[in-house]
Order: structure tokens, then sequence, then C-alpha cells
């Protein structure tokens, strides 16, 4: 234990006297800081989409829709008259002009009220927010118009509507909290992203240090006074330390710039933006969900800086490593994948066969936990299967790295390390 612990010791004194240590702790508070200053900064300075409105219909309902078009703040449309034979041709020349000052143009005709099909030809269609507007607009316009041809007053239809907010409140064990679902979404995504982060990237420190170690023989001379399985898990836990250091001033300052969001707004001079901020709502981070974080993270970053130790102790080279290390992260991408489906369904049979598989559930099972609640019997189960597995795959990666550290040259086949293994 005094050899793991020297080797933990130097590990992670080490890591964290490297500059980039230092430049990657200091980064993540400034994209922090950036991926919220940034929209605050550029919310006013936004342009009015310029839209052409093609119109061909008669009694006038292309110039009624521009009119709800205009009312929208966000979209300038430009109406441009047309003869339905010319349809086509004006609409040739139009797309000429498609570019900067003219984002694209809307085709509309008589039959968009009775089948309620129009097109739109421009630039930028993948702009959710601009097709959604246009879209909204271009449905009202036609269902008033159809209640002016039966005789029905659009506008008493109006002022039937009424806005209505469905407001949403997480049950826990029988319990209404003031969780809303924004607020589970935001931390279930939150601790998806920093445990993909943080055990992909510390696991590939490991893999690295290895690599290093091993081209330039240094291990030759440690595996002298130190057996080859100290000599992992020092590493091991020293990185995973160096991490946990890490994460913890990163999330030390995210939660300072959450709870200081609206002062942040306001010495940007974007008071409003500050008061629409101070209003979104935030989950609730209870101690057990803390202690479910750090767990997962612990096994999991085990698990997987075991695996690409054994991937660094079977290759010559960084290259190689990088190489012959797509099967370890693609095990993590899984879930990654799979997290919306997760999250629409969290009690699924998706969810939780990927919350009980070991290589899947350090992301999934947190996931999870944040978006509904879990059963004690569940959250046990993948615990200890995720435990298990790390034992295995510990001891496995353990004989690997025993023998794969002091060969060189030629990568090892599959009946050599079937040999490493059993010796």
């Amino acid at each position: 234990m005094r050899k793991i612990w020297a080797v933990m010791r130097r590990e992670f004194i080490e890591k964290v006297r490297t500059k980039w240590f230092i430049i990657g702790t200091v980064l993540g508070p400034v994209l922090m800081l950036g991926m919220v200053a940034l929209p605050i900064l550029m919310a006013d300075r936004t342009t009015n989409r310029v839209v052409g409105v093609l119109d061909a219909t008669t009694e006038g309902f292309g110039d009624r829709f521009v009119g709800m078009l205009q009312q929208t703040g966000s979209v300038k449309p430009e109406r441009i008259a047309v003869d339905v034979p010319d349809l086509e041709d004006r609409a040739v020349e139009l797309a000429r002009r498609v570019g900067p000052g003219f984002d694209g143009f809307i085709i509309l005709t008589d039959a968009v009220t009775d089948d309620g099909h129009a097109e739109y030809r421009g630039r930028n269609v993948s702009s959710f927010s601009d097709m959604q507007t246009i879209s909204v607009v271009l449905r009202n316009a036609v269902f008033s118009e159809r209640l002016r041809r039966e005789g029905v007053d659009p506008q008493i239809v109006g002022r039937a509507r009424i806005s209505v907010d469905l407001d949403t409140k997480k049950v826990q064990k029988g319990e209404v909290t003031e969780e809303s679902g924004e607020a589970s979404f935001f931390l279930a995504y939150a601790m998806w992203l920093m445990l993909y982060i943080a055990i992909l990237l510390y696991g590939i420190q490991v893999m690295g240090s290895v690599v290093e170690e091993k081209t330039s023989r240094v291990v030759e001379v440690l595996v002298s006074s130190l057996k080859p399985f100290e000599l992992l898990a020092g590493k091991i836990v020293g990185v995973g330390a160096v991490g946990i250091l890490q994460m913890g001033i990163w999330a030390g300052f995210g939660k300072l710039m959450i709870d200081k969001r609206e002062l942040l707004a306001n010495m940007l001079g974007q008071g409003e933006a500050g008061q629409a901020l101070a209003g979104i709502p935030l989950p609730e981070i209870s101690f057990t969900t803390i202690v479910v974080f750090l767990t997962y993270f612990i096994l999991g970053y085990f698990l997987y800086a075991s695996m690409f130790a054994a991937v660094a102790a079977m290759v010559n080279s960084e290259q190689e490593a990088r190489q012959a290390q797509t099967p370890v992260v693609m095990l993590l991408v899984v879930p990654t994948v799979l997290m919306i489906g997760i999250l629409n369904n969290p009690d699924g049979a998706m969810a939780v066969t990927l919350s009980l598989i070991p290589f899947t559930s350090p992301i999934a099972m947190p996931v999870r936990w944040a978006a509904a609640p879990v059963g004690t019997d569940q959250l046990a189960g993948s615990i200890a299967i995720l435990g298990t597995t790390l034992v295995g795959i510990t001891w496995l990666a353990g004989r690997i790295y025993r023998v794969g550290i002091l060969m060189y040259g030629k990568k090892p086949g599959v009946r050599e390390l079937v040999r490493w293994l059993k010796g």
C-alpha cells in the first residue's frame, strides 16, 4: 500500500504541475462564462430575417399573412404579388436573390387554405427557430382564413383562446418536490456531460502515461522496485485524484456562476436578460444525488482507466494507442447516443438495460436518476454489477499490464493475449 501511495503521489504531483492542467482548469470556467455571456450579449444584436412572400393568392390572404408575419418582430416580410401563370418564373428570379440581405421566400397560392401546403425556399432552411416562426404564423393565418370562409369572426375565436402553462413538478419518494421537468432535464444533461468528459479525458490520460513510460523505457526502472499491479493502481488512483480536483474546481465555479447569473447579466448591461435568467428553474441537487454521481464517476473511471491502461500496455507507440482505443471509447459513446431515449422513458426497457450493463451504467444510471425516481433495488443491483465487473476487468488489465509493459515490437495477437492472461 505504501508503494501504491508513492506512485499515486508522484502521478498526482506530476500532472498537477503541468501547464496543461493549469490551462485546462482555467479554460473550463472561461468556456462556461462564454457559453452564458455570449448569448446574452448577442441577444439584442440579432437582425431581422428578410423573407419574401411570393403572393399568388386572391381575396387578400397574402396581405393578411404578411401583416401577421410582421408582428413577430423577428421576420421582416417583403410581399411580391404575382399571377399564377408567372409563379414559377418569379420563383426562379427570387432564388437568384437569395443571399446576405435576403434570406429566402415563401410561395403562397389559394391552395394553402385548402390543403395546408406551402413552400419555403431559402439559404438557411435548417434554422429551427425561423422555420417554426413562419410555420406558426402560416398555420394561424390559414386557420383564420378558414374561419372567415365559414362566417366565423376570427377575433371572437382569438379572444376565446387562452395561453395554458403546464407546471411540472417531480414526485420523488411519494413527496412532491419543487423540481420542474426543465430542471430535471438540465440536471440529467449536466451529469451526462461531466461524466462523459471526465471518464474519457482522464482515462485517456492514464493510457498516455503508460505509453510514455513504456516507449521511454522508464517502466523498466520502475518495475525493478515495484510490482506491475502496484504501478498500475497508483497511476490510476493518481490521475483519478487529479480529475476529482479539476472537476471540483469546475463545479465550484459553475455553482458560483449560476448563483450570480443575474449579477453577471447586469454587469454585461443586460438587466432584462438577467431577470429572465433568474426566473429559469434550477434543479435541486440533494446529498444523495451527489453520492450517486461520485459513486458512478469513481467506479466508471476505474473501469475505463483499467481498460485504457491495458490497451496502452499492448501497443508500442502513441499512434497505435489512438487506433486501439476505439473499441473502448465506443462503449462509452453508446449511452451518450441513446441519452434522449433514456430521458424520454427512464423506466423503459432500454434505459433499465443500459443502467445495468456495467460498461454503460456509469452514464446511463445517473441520467436515469436525475430524470425520474429509481428503485433502490435497481440502483444497488447496478452498483453491484459495476463493482463486480470492475474487479474482473482490473484483474484482466493487471495481467495484461504485467507482461505488456515489458514487451516491445509486434503487437500481441489473440493467442498471445490468452497466454498473458493464463501466465
